[in-house]
């Protein structure tokens, strides 16, 4: 059978470049292109990059070269390059891999269908090819980014802040409930900034209630708040709405005045501390996750102790920690990278064994407790479920032995916690749903 046609899709990176990969899939779809799990049986390889950090750069970089490998080999013809590291570096990358057929920059769907002699659809906008399991999705609710943080790159590879209309919106939410999605997981680079740019002001709790009448949808969870200008409003909004799970992703960064400064987060720690204690006051029973950067170039030993007793004392419920990575072109770039690795290592692994013993305190309180869950997969002996407090790929799972009783994967069950460990539950299912 030939391979014309055929084409791979490799997505790199965050939850946003999934839904750009779904996206494209769809169109690809449409105009009768074959779909395939694995690049040995594609004729065309479209590599969707990451480019925000040095990782994740390296880890673009040595997949777009595996594939040119296969194309030198005769496996497979064509080698297409987008997203986030061929729009911040195409000319770099054309100049230093020039057997790539094609880069292209992020959003740039319609290139892409056209360039493999498709027709792009319009009236497909909204509309997607889900690569999550079909229960939940991600739902990208604007582009772009007009936060000036000092170590970010991503204003400059997304461009400025563009929401997306609340009946847009409301419409994609249809079609992804109308294909079995019960989970909503609401993304953006700044969530909270929702509705400035087209409405006046900033109105993602109107959205979020708005997208909660939407039948079908059970759960919408929100990640990727701003601190410095995070609305009242949704304090509400959680709070009171039903279906808005009582979590929130809000990333925090560090907690010294004098680092949140240079790192130009446009809040102070006491603001940070009241707006954490505000927040944690309004939510009843809220999973606060929050992440942190080590190493940044100013950090001091002073101010990485102020961030760890702050980590201490807060006892967030989850809690990813990054070391700083040197970006070309952002505002920190000139203070250069003057702290060695192997101190930012360590920083980094002593705030993961803090959070470890907070996270194993937390999951200990869960003990005898009835949950509802979400069955994501099935796992050897395990169902692998989440529950309110549990993001996708990002937190922690319940563990359902599943000799105990067949569940169907995309249903909710009510489960009971008999045993956990610093970062996942294990449940027997009751009788209840």
């Amino acid at each position: 059978m030939s391979n014309k046609n055929k084409i791979n899709l490799v997505t790199l990176g965050c939850s946003k470049n999934i839904v750009d990969s779904e996206r494209i899939l769809r169109q690809l779809e449409i105009n009768d292109f074959e779909i395939v799990a694995k690049a040995e049986q594609a004729d065309t390889v479209i590599i969707n990059t990451c480019g925000f950090i040095e990782a994740a750069k390296e880890e673009s970089i040595n997949t777009i070269l595996e594939a040119i490998e296969a194309k030198k080999a005769g496996i497979i013809d064509k080698v297409f390059v987008a997203g986030c590291l061929s729009e911040r570096y195409k000319e770099e990358l054309r100049d230093e891999i020039p057997e790539v057929d094609e880069y292209f920059g992020t959003e740039k769907y319609q290139d892409i269908v056209e360039t493999l002699g498709g027709e792009f659809k319009y009236e497909l906008l909204g509309e997607r090819e889900l690569t999550t399991p079909k229960h939940f999705a991600y739902l990208k609710i604007s582009e772009g980014c007009d936060n000036p943080c000092s170590f970010c790159a991503i204003p400059l590879i997304r461009g400025g802040f563009r929401s997306k209309s609340i009946n847009e919106l409301k419409k994609e939410t249809e079609f992804l409930a109308n294909k079995g999605v019960k989970e909503l997981i609401i993304i953006g680079q700044d969530t909270t900034d929702y509705g400035k740019d087209i409405y006046g002001r900033r109105n993602l709790h109107e959205l979020l209630s708005e997208l909660a009448t939407v039948d079908g949808i059970e759960w919408i969870r929100l990640l990727y708040g701003y601190p410095s200008h995070f609305p009242n409003e949704v304090i509400e909004e959680i709070a009171n709405n039903k279906k808005v799970l009582n979590y929130l992703d809000l990333p925090l960064q560090h907690i010294s005045d004098s680092v949140l400064k240079s790192m130009r987060r446009g809040i102070s720690s006491d603001k940070q501390r009241e707006l954490v204690s505000r927040i944690k006051s309004g939510i009843p029973d809220l999973t606060f996750r929050t992440t942190f950067i080590v190493g940044y170039p100013t950090e001091t030993d002073n101010d990485f102790e102020e961030l760890y007793d702050f980590v201490k004392e807060s006892k967030f419920d989850r809690v990813g920690v990054f070391t700083y990575s040197q970006e070309d072109n952002t505002y920190s770039y000139e203070l250069g990278d003057p702290i060695p690795e192997e101190v930012k290592e360590s920083r980094k692994e002593a705030l993961m064994e803090l959070q470890k013993e907070i996270s194993l305190e937390k999951n200990k309180k869960m003990l005898g407790k009835k949950i509802k869950c979400i069955v994501d997969d099935i796992e050897g002996k395990y169902f692998v479920a989440r529950s309110v407090k549990d993001a996708p790929e990002v937190d922690g799972n319940v563990l359902i032995d599943s000799q105990d009783r067949m569940l169907r994967i995309g249903n909710f069950y009510e489960v009971e916690i008999v045993d956990f460990n610093e970062y996942d539950l294990f449940a027997i299912p009751t009788n209840g749903k």
